[in-house]
């Protein structure tokens, strides 16, 4: 986990002022790294430039685990956009049974402002069923694991208790 600190003076997150002191973005339960990944997962498929701004002021407004929410916004990346964008696409133009188009994207005002207007609804819906998905998915499978990992150490706890009795009862 980076220091505290250095995310409180991360030139970024200093407007956010002193709602970066609450204890609960930097702590480390079921609750916060649960609700880290619904958030930081659901940002990772808004389509939008600084994703994990928008991560942190969730984060900071839902009192759960900043650093870990900023992160997992990096499940989409240079790398991983593309496909995942395209799948958003086909995905929505699926639910809304409309035909694929076969659009060149290219980063340019020009094309935002023409072809951007002929896949927008699909793309745009695509994006948010898989935030919504993998948000869920996320905290459901963290939740899980948390608590297989409380179940698997009360095991462990009794299993020396009852290992000391033995000891003790040999005596």
């Amino acid at each position: 986990m980076p220091d505290h600190r250095t995310i409180r003076e991360h030139k970024n997150l200093k407007f956010f002022g002193q709602l970066l002191h609450d204890p609960n973005l930097w702590h480390l339960n079921r609750r916060s790294v649960s609700g880290a990944f619904a958030v930081g997962l659901f940002v990772a498929f808004v389509p939008i430039p600084f994703q994990m701004v928008l991560a942190a002021a969730i984060a900071i407004v839902a009192r759960v685990n900043l650093p870990l929410a900023a992160t997992l916004v990096w499940v989409t990346n240079p790398v991983t956009i593309p496909p995942i964008y395209y799948l958003a696409y086909k995905t929505g133009a699926l639910i809304l049974n409309e035909p694929t188009r076969n659009i060149k994207f290219e980063l340019t005002i020009e094309w935002l402002m023409t072809k951007l207007g002929y896949i927008w609804e699909p793309f745009l819906l695509g994006c948010f069923l898989f935030g919504v998905i993998s948000a869920i998915a996320g905290s459901l499978i963290i939740r899980g694991l948390w608590r297989l990992q409380v179940i698997k150490s009360w095991q462990a706890r009794k299993s020396r208790r009852l290992r000391q009795k033995s000891l003790q009862n040999k005596r």
